[in-house]
């Protein structure tokens, strides 16, 4: 941020200009002038405008001849070529609306300003008065900004009086009209709009419920269910029946299925609506952040949405630019505006006021830019801008209102997607076999059937509906729904928690992470720092000096003991050399921005003298400002020094590299009325006492922060090149630089950080830190966060050493690495860069503008809500709202939750499918007039709680910390794991045995008459009864996705679960109670209910012994069992391979061909595939001490390259991408023999990572590894 005396700097008078620059005021002529009295300025600042004449009535001033004449006049006579400023200005097809506003007291419309950049032009700058010009026609002050007590514009100006200020007018034009709202800056809310993009409209229910209903098979169903409806209704009241006898009512289920269905879209469109409502609070959410700006003369911070036009805003790097503006002033200002503009050269930005006096001097402007656009980012340099459109009328908003999309599938909705369609294939497969059974039998017996035609009809479409039914039982659509679901109230509990989640993919892969790269000021600390000690020539003070040097005095007896000059040194070096200053938080005086720096700036405060930031930089001439520069670890500033006595060049940064650029030291106690400071060379000696004063802070974790300086006689200095402007480069200049001292600021280690970082390493997650800081303090601090662990062989290097190792050398060393210490965001995006390479699943965190890249490249980049930049921001998955490490194992225990919701739904689903889809069959074909045990309607049940209920319950399961008792799962681990597949297996053959023993056996056990039809209702109402609660008692048992026992845990924190699990049994027992001929079913008894209930409550100790199955057992068993199907598979694939290359000859892609049949065995091989990667689980647990980890890596990417090529669907060229893969694994094995053999002999390596055990069975693994993978091409 810049300081608003940074934007004083004297300019030279424009004697042709009737406006002085300095003072932005009118020549006197005390008939016209109208000064901003109401207007919440100083009477030093005041603007002096003047009224506006009969002109300022019309819409469109600038259209008028005689503005068009005095325009060029005035361009003529100073000597530039004249402006057409109804071309500069003529607004844009489709845009007149922008320029036409009613009642207006500026003067200037959104239209007019949004000339200036459409694309940018220098003609409508100049059209509309330059700098000056839109100061005065927008009411504003470049210097200090609007009035915080604005509440409508104070007076009214036209056209003509902003651009042209010397054109005279008899009348006074006050602005008379009462507000149309309340608050401040009503009137400029008004002409020129907020700072905030109209929401996308919300699809409306009933379209979301039209959505919910075109699926093909509700549609299908609704047509069946109203031709039965229609047959029902004809044999009710247009056949003839016998006398007496009741009329049927067979039009009732036909109704049903009707209900049932409404009921479906109905409740799917709300869900959906839901869903909406729930990522349009979490978007605006998202686009929520800050703003530094100057009101009133102060600086302060506001809510991006409360920018208006007019307000003068601050710029630092790594902004993002919220809205559209002119540039000021500044110092080094350069912008990316490729995603604005498309141009991807940084560029530079010149004062508003320049540029204007270039132009009207005729100079060549070709390089001039002082267009500030949104959207654009800050890559260096500070300074200042002023609005000149928001919200709509932005460029930037122009653009996101122009491109609003949809939000993109996530991995794991794309995987969930292509499951679905393989079990839908299935159950269209199951329901067709089931329908053409049902079918011959039907037809077989139709000359036989003495019922009439109608009734066949029913008949026939009766077993229509019921496949349909099956089908739409089968087909799981609340996949979709549950990791919506999950998404959403993982993403809604993140926020509650500190965590945003900008891009929804990040949510579930922290879940899959391996490692975190964490920075560590903010992140592992509190960021709450205070100076504790100093060294400042031969003085040291210190606030605890139990823990530091026994020579150090008290802060106060130091600061006491300085000169003045060395006190003005000090100063000037952290009030001047500082992006930091005053302002407010909670009502409190607090000195605001970087935590360093107002650490610095509270020990000038409170012992050195400073009154205020503001005064100190309103006394010194500032020259130039160089930003903190991350490679050199440093930023620095230059100043004129008082008397013409020259200039200063004051830097602070790293202590120990800046004392690397000295070769002087200060002496800072001498005669109290010193003027300057004694300056010493730096002696060796000197050197080394200095250096171990650094080691000693640093070892008691304290972050060392040098302050150096240089004076020069004159600026630039004759032997450094210098630009244009006089400046010169930060790298260019640090040498034979003066030591002034060195202080330590103590930053505590956050609560429950250690605690944090203990719960990663438990969950598998290997956790890094990368600092600026040097060596000594990253290993204090990481030591008691312990990250740290030496003694297991843990690696700590600094970014100048990592960054010269080679691959080789860097792959032997990265998995051991625990800190990085004194590196660049460079050094962190090849770390990033390297872990991904080695199959790491990578978050990490970041705060500055160069920490965008390596955010970018990790699998989920965390930036800092309070002290990250804009542009770290953008790059990132999360914001962490607290800049808390804690959230960040938060945010894993989510993402974990987010995979086991959506693995929980589907255990769920799938064991319901299949026992709903062979009951179905077998009891229809079984009949003797084809009826399921289960129909449409009470299918159409089944199918609603299992879809939507159950859907609610699994996905909203709060984790527990047992989620973290795990490693992370591989990105190609498998949705279904072997212990879901056991417990569907497990379920399923218990709920078809009980149902299916219960219907055909049910009378016999009971004793019940089967002759009595009453008695048959009863026992299908108990099998539709009995299959329906052991849904709802297997839903607990679908809680847990391990062998653990407790199903209950953490039930007492999801009252969904418990709430919706009620209300499903609840309406079971109505269904039962009163359902009647709707869902054909009769009322049961006391003993038939005890059935229905306590039969079902078996399933979840049957869980408990399913569970105690080994599962190495079951793994060998899926492997044998379906070994036959997936061979069957893999020779059915090779033999249509030949197909597929033919194709690709003809001239075909792969995208081109499409793909055989692949239903057969495709669940087989999903479950051989479950199991074979879990028997190599086993075998990577046993070999994980070895280092030859890249075994298990190996065999997995193997078995995966031998599934492709068995995979039907494979092409010439996919062929060919396999073969290239196995090359490139046996590239990596062979590198890792390389480094195992070479770790033992190469003393750098062994120094650096410390003795690598197992390095012969390494070896031995990777070479049975390349012998593998040689074999698996050669067949190939």
């Amino acid at each position: 941020m810049v300081p608003s005396t940074f934007t004083n700097r004297v300019q030279p008078i424009d004697e042709d200009s009737p406006v002085d620059p300095r003072t932005h005021q009118f020549p006197a002529d005390p008939s016209e002038p109208v000064m901003i009295a109401s207007h919440g300025r100083t009477p030093s600042s005041a603007t002096t405008i003047r009224p506006p004449t009969a002109a300022s009535s019309q819409l469109n001033p600038f259209a008028t001849p005689a503005t068009r004449s005095r325009s060029s006049s005035l361009a003529t006579a100073i000597g530039a070529p004249p402006v057409d400023v109804d071309a500069a200005l003529r607004p844009d097809p489709g845009t007149e609306a922008d320029f036409k506003v009613d009642n207006n007291p500026f003067a200037f419309s959104p239209g007019q300003l949004g000339k200036l950049l459409n694309p940018k032009s220098l003609d409508a700058f100049r059209a509309l008065g330059g700098l000056k010009g839109i100061e005065r026609g927008l009411q504003t002050d470049v210097t200090t900004g609007l009035s915080v007590d604005e509440i409508s514009a104070p007076y009214r100006i036209s056209f003509d009086h902003a651009v042209n200020p010397y054109v005279k007018s008899s009348e006074k034009h006050a602005n008379t009209a009462a507000p149309t709202g309340s608050g401040r800056f009503v009137d400029r809310a008004r002409v020129f709009g907020k700072n905030v993009l109209p929401s996308k409209k919300a699809t409306p229910l009933y379209k979301l419920m039209w959505n919910a209903y075109k699926e093909k098979v509700l549609i299908v169903l609704s047509i069946a269910a109203a031709i039965s409806l229609a047959l029902g209704l004809y044999e009710t009241f247009g056949a003839e029946h016998p006398p007496g006898s009741p009329l049927p009512v067979d039009w009732v289920e036909g109704v049903a299925i009707v209900v049932a269905v409404v009921i479906v879209v109905v409740v799917g469109g709300l869900m959906d609506w839901q869903k909406e409502r729930a990522f349009v609070r979490l978007n605006k959410k998202k686009d929520d952040r800050e703003i530094k700006v100057i009101r009133s003369g102060r600086a302060q911070v506001i809510n991006v949405e409360e920018l208006l036009v007019g307000d003068v805003i601050q710029l630092e790097p790594g902004d993002v630019i919220p809205v559209d503006g002119i540039f000021i002033s500044g110092h080094d200002v350069k912008c990316d505006e490729s995603t604005a503009t498309g141009e991807s050269d940084a560029l530079k930005k010149t004062g508003g006021e320049q540029v204007m006096r270039m132009l009207e001097s005729g100079t060549k402007v070709k390089d001039l830019d002082p267009f500030i656009i949104s959207g654009a980012r800050v890559l260096e340099g500070v300074g200042s801008y002023v609005c000149t459109s928001v919200g709509v009328h932005s460029s930037f908003g122009k653009i996101m209102m122009s491109i609003r999309t949809e939000i993109e599938p996530t991995p794991l909705q794309v995987k969930l997607g292509g499951l679905a369609i393989n079990i839908s294939k299935w159950a269209v497969s199951s329901a067709s076999f089931l329908f053409f059974v049902l079918l011959f039998r039907f037809l077989g017996n139709l000359a036989n059937d003495p019922r009439s035609p109608a009734e066949k009809a029913s008949f026939f479409l009766d077993i229509f509906i019921v496949a349909i039914t099956v089908i739409v039982v089968a087909v799981p659509e609340g996949l979709p729904l549950a990791v919506t679901l999950a998404l959403a109230f993982a993403t809604k509990r993140l926020l509650k928690e500190n965590n945003l989640v900008r891009v929804l993919r990040s949510c579930e892969t922290m879940g899959n992470a391996s490692t975190i790269c964490s920075d560590k000021t903010g992140t592992l600390t509190t960021n709450k720092m205070t100076v504790v000690a100093g060294t400042f020539g031969s003085t040291k003070f210190d606030k605890a000096s139990e823990n530091l040097s026994a020579s150090s005095v008290s802060v106060t007896q130091w600061s006491s003991a300085l000169s003045q000059a060395a006190k003005d040194a000090i100063v000037q070096s952290v009030a001047i050399n500082s992006t930091a200053f005053e302002g407010e938080e909670n009502g409190q005086f607090a000195f605001i921005g970087s935590k360093t720096e107002t650490a610095l700036l509270q020990l000038a405060r409170d012992h050195l003298g400073m009154s205020s930031v503001a005064e100190v930089r309103a006394n010194e001439s500032i020259v130039q400002i160089m930003p903190f520069d991350s490679s050199k670890k440093c930023m620095a500033a230059v100043i004129g020094l008082r008397g013409g006595q020259g200039y200063r060049l004051l830097v602070k940064g790293a202590s120990e590299i800046l004392l690397n650029y000295c070769n002087q030291k200060a002496e800072v106690v001498t005669a109290e009325s010193a003027t300057s400071l004694s300056i010493n060379d730096l002696t060796p000696s000197d050197n080394m006492a200095i250096r171990a004063t650094i080691e000693s802070y640093a070892r008691q974790s304290l972050r060392t922060i040098g302050l150096v300086y240089r004076d020069y006689p004159c600026w630039p200095p004759p032997e450094i090149h210098a630009d244009e402007e006089g400046h010169v480069k930060l790298s260019d200049i640090l040498r034979n630089l003066v030591f002034l001292g060195v202080v330590g600021i103590q930053d505590p280690v956050r609560p429950g950080v250690p605690e944090a970082v203990a719960k990663a390493k438990m969950a598998g997650v290997m956790v890094r830190m990368v600092t600026g800081d040097n060596a000594v303090t990253a290993q204090a601090i990481a030591t008691e966060c312990g990250i740290y662990t030496g003694s297991d062989g843990g690696v700590i290097m600094e970014g100048p050493v990592f960054r010269t190792l080679g691959d080789a050398e860097m792959t032997a060393i990265v998995p051991r690495l625990q800190v990085l210490a004194r590196s660049s965001p460079e050094d962190k995006r090849i770390l990033v860069r390297k872990l991904k390479s080695l199959g790491e699943t990578v978050a990490v965190t970041g705060d500055g503008t160069n920490d965008a890249p390596a955010l970018k490249a990790a699998d989920v980049g965390f930036s800092m809500g309070i002290s990250g930049t804009e542009v770290a921001k953008e790059a990132s998955q999360i914001i962490l709202m607290d800049d808390n490490f804690s959230s960040i194992i938060v945010a894993l225990k989510w993402g974990r939750a987010v995979n086991d919701s959506v693995q929980k739904f589907l255990q769920f689903q799938i064991t319901v499918s299949i026992t709903a889809v062979i009951l179905a069959f077998v009891s229809a074909v079984s009949h003797p007039e084809m009826k399921s045990v289960l129909t449409a309607v009470q299918l159409l049940w089944v199918n609603l709680f299992m879809d939507t209920f159950a859907g609610i319950v699994l996905a909203t399961d709060p984790p527990t910390d047992r989620i973290l008792n795990r490693p992370p799962q591989g990105k190609s681990a498998p949705l279904i794991t072997l212990n879901m597949w056991k417990m569907i297996i497990g379920q399923s053959i218990f709920q078809v045995a009980l149902t299916v023993i219960l219907y055909f056996a049910g009378g016999k056990i009971f004793g019940y008459d089967m002759s009595d039809p009453n008695r048959v209702d009863q026992l299908a109402t108990m099998v539709f009864n009995t299959f329906v609660w052991m849904q709802i008692f297997n839903e607990f048992n679908c809680r847990r996705l391990d062998n653990g026992f407790n199903i209950f845990e953490g039930l007492q924190r999801n009252p969904f679960f418990i709430t919706i699990n009620t209300f499903m049994a609840g309406c079971q027992v109505a269904i039962v109670f009163v359902g009647g001929q709707v869902f054909s079913v009769v009322p049961i008894d006391g003993v038939q209910w005890a059935v229905c209930i306590v039969l079902p409550m078996l399933s979840i100790p049957w869980a408990m012994a399913v569970r105690c199955f080994p599962d190495e057992i079951f793994g060998r068993i899926v492997a044998i069992a379906t070994k036959p199907f997936v061979k069957a598979y893999e020779v059915c694939a090779r033999v249509l391979a030949p197909l597929t290359q033919r194709f690709a000859k003809k001239g075909k892609t792969s995208e081109d061909v499409r793909p055989p049949p692949r239903v057969c065995f495709q669940g087989f091989r999903h479950v051989h595939d479950a199991a074979y990667l879990f028997m190599l689980d086993v075998v990577n647990k046993e070999g994980k001490a070895l280092s030859g980890a890249g075994f298990t890596r190996g065999v997995r990417l193997n078995h995966t390259m031998r599934l492709r090529l068995a995979n039907s669907e494979s092409s010439a060229n996919d062929l060919q991408f396999v073969l290239k893969e196995m090359n490139s694994i046996i590239f990596q094995c062979q590198l890792s023999l390389e480094l195992e053999q070479k770790a033992a002999n190469s003393p750098h390596v062994r120094t650096l990572t410390g003795s690598i055990p197992g390095t012969g069975f390494g070896v031995v693994f990777n070479r049975c590894m390349v012998d593998a993978i040689r074999g698996a091409r050669e067949s190939a």
